[in-house]
């Protein structure tokens, strides 16, 4: 298909349909504020009163990780760099089983609502206020990407109104999340979660169907150079290989699943521990299924386009734009389902902002207010709603800052890495290391931040090389280039290349550092920091070693790990199996086989005392 083709607008039944999927979200939020006599503790709101089943909480975890970042960035990554990113699914399951069955039991057992809570009763309140600023930077720093980017890329190719669809994004869920609380932001999760499966699967099926199935689109996708899934090279400067992924993706969402506030705060609402684990297993099935249509999604993308790359061709000025190109010229002929792909997009930004919002109030008034101030329960409520609408119009107006960070996916996991990669690093060290000390924890957090912000900054200023991106090839063979626009787009392509080859040229006289320290994959950020934070952080422990006396349950105990546990059920039963094994009947007593007469009660006279019913014989 011809990328020049005409692709449709936006008409009356995608704005109905994206405003009803508004209106629906600000109604569950209305919802919660009434039921139940509203949120009268600031448990109530930030906790949910810690009442939550898994399956809601699942669906939850799963639509905040599926942000606007993953609708429209996974795709076009997939598109422009083939299918690797699919290995994530083994990234997924190692986060999800480390965050089960480490960080979890620690955080449940010891009741707490911020999990900053944790780093002043294993450390000190030094440390847990180091923790609280660092995450309220990441995520409204996050936030502001999650809000703007989408908005961004929706306006250029849509029309769809950019500070309207910001403004109007920011306001329904600064509302619902100020109404509802936990509960709202979790149920409007589980909608938002159906909005979006709905919108990738119309535009997968619609794009199988124009393609003729799906077998073209796998052997486009494989003639393309598209399916490399596998690529063992364990170069740490190359951005994507199997190792990158692995390990170094690992580090990254483990900071999101295992520590981060939006994310445990949700699982640890669960009415027991069992409810919180199973909500975690259970959204390893839906990342798999997201992660599935996003990758095809992107392969999609290609088949659509291998001949014309919109891109190259200059029709869109971004990859994140790619998708909604794809949507309005594959759905132009179907009225309201261009909408639902919009709203498939702002209900990922919708689900993501507002576990924010709720984790930002929530780090806020345990940690910055709760313990300087004597409030009671419904000062701390209202004060609760009062942070969430704060954090709302703030991150609203922090969206803008979010245009300078260039990639959209790229930019959202350097975020969680550079801060979320020491904060992993110090729960890790306070969790797993029992001797580990307070001067080692702060020592080792500042030593961490610093080093990934190094790295991390270095990499936004200096570009890495494209041997170490390795770009797949666009085609722009199959464009009408007698189209004006496009053929001025092309000469500008064409006259950019010389360019191009000079810089590589001029490759050998960059610093040494941007080649091999500044290039590293951005996926390694996550992994910098933490094994600093923990390498620093038990040295500086051991040589101001302080001797420890921790209370029971403060670290990882052994009857917490799954292993441990099954280990105990079979030695149980393997004990039962051996106690019946062994058992043997009381020694049968000897009758008289010659006198019937002759009968135990008359060998057993004298152990009775010789005595018969109390009579001495």
């Amino acid at each position: 298909m011809s990328a020049s083709s005409a692709v449709g607008a936006f008409v009356v039944w995608d704005y109905v349909v994206f405003a009803g999927m508004l209106l629906i979200s600000a109604a569950i939020g209305i919802y919660y504020a009434i039921a139940d006599g509203g949120q009268k503790t600031s448990k109530d709101f930030l906790m949910g009163g810690r009442s939550m089943t898994a399956v809601p909480v699942a669906l939850s975890l799963t639509a905040s990780f599926m942000s606007a970042v993953t609708v429209l960035g996974t795709p076009s990554e997939v598109y422009r760099f083939g299918a690797m990113f699919g290995i994530f699914a083994i990234t997924y399951t190692c986060v999800v089983i480390i965050s089960a069955e480490i960080f979890l039991p620690v955080f449940y057992r010891l009741g707490i609502t911020s999990t900053y809570e944790y780093l002043e009763i294993r450390f000190n309140k030094v440390i847990r206020l180091c923790g609280t600023i660092m995450f309220i930077i990441q995520t409204i720093l996050y936030t502001g990407i999650v809000i703007y980017a989408p908005a961004l890329a929706l306006n250029q190719v849509t029309g769809f109104h950019l500070w309207g669809a910001v403004v109007s994004t920011g306001v329904v869920c600064t509302f619902y999340c100020t109404m509802g609380g936990l509960k709202a932001v979790v149920w409007t999760d589980v909608f938002q979660v159906g909005v979006m499966v709905a919108g990738f699967t119309s535009v997968v099926i619609r794009a199988v169907v124009v393609q003729g199935g799906i077998s073209p689109i796998l052997n486009d996708s494989y003639h393309g150079g598209r399916l490399n899934f596998w690529d063992f090279d364990p170069n740490p400067l190359r951005r994507h290989t199997f190792w990158t992924i692995v390990f170094g993706g690992t580090f990254t969402w483990t900071g999101i699943y295992g520590v981060n506030q939006a994310q445990v705060q949700r699982y640890i609402s669960c009415k027991t521990r069992f409810h919180a684990k199973m909500s975690l297993y259970v959204n390893l099935l839906g990342l798999w299924a997201i992660l599935a249509c996003a990758v095809f999604a992107g392969l999609c993308l290609y088949s659509v386009y291998k001949d014309c790359d919109p891109w190259t061709a200059n029709i869109v000025s971004a990859p994140d734009q790619l998708m909604p190109y794809l949507v309005l010229d594959l759905l132009r002929d179907f009225p309201g389902v261009p909408g639902l792909f919009v709203a498939c997009a702002y209900s990922g930004t919708l689900s993501t902002v507002s576990s924010s919002i709720n984790a930002l109030a929530a780090v806020t008034v345990e940690d910055l207010i709760k313990p300087y101030f004597n409030l009671s329960e419904r000062q701390l409520s209202w004060i609760s709603k009062g942070m969430s609408l704060l954090y709302g119009v703030l991150c609203i107006g922090m969206a803008a800052l979010a245009s300078l960070m260039g990639s959209l996916l790229q930019a959202a996991l350097s975020v969680f890495g550079m801060i979320g990669g020491p904060l992993l690093g110090l729960f890790a060290l306070g969790i797993l290391f029992p001797w580990a000390n307070p001067t080692g924890g702060l020592v080792g957090l500042v030593c961490g931040f610093a080093v990934s912000l190094w790295v991390g900054i270095g990499s936004q200023v200096y570009s890495a090389l494209p041997e170490s991106t390795r770009p797949l090839h666009l085609s722009t063979a199959g464009c009408n280039l007698s189209t004006p626009a496009v053929d001025s787009n092309w000469t500008a392509m064409t006259e950019m290349t010389p360019l191009t080859t000079t810089l590589l040229n001029e490759a050998a006289d960059r610093p040494y550092l941007v080649d091999h320290w500044y290039s590293l994959s951005y996926l390694y950020f996550s992994t910098v920091g933490t094994l600093v934070v923990l390498a620093v952080g038990l040295i500086v422990s051991l040589l101001t070693g302080r001797k420890q006396h921790l209370e029971y349950g403060k670290t990882l105990v052994k009857e917490d790990l799954i292993f441990y546990s099954l280990f105990s059920y079979y030695k149980a039963n393997d004990e039962k199996q051996v106690e019946m094994l062994n058992w043997k009947p009381s020694p049968s007593k000897v009758s008289g086989t010659v006198n019937p007469a002759f009968s135990d009660i008359e060998l057993d006279l004298p152990e009775n005392k010789e005595k018969v019913n109390g009579v001495r014989i």
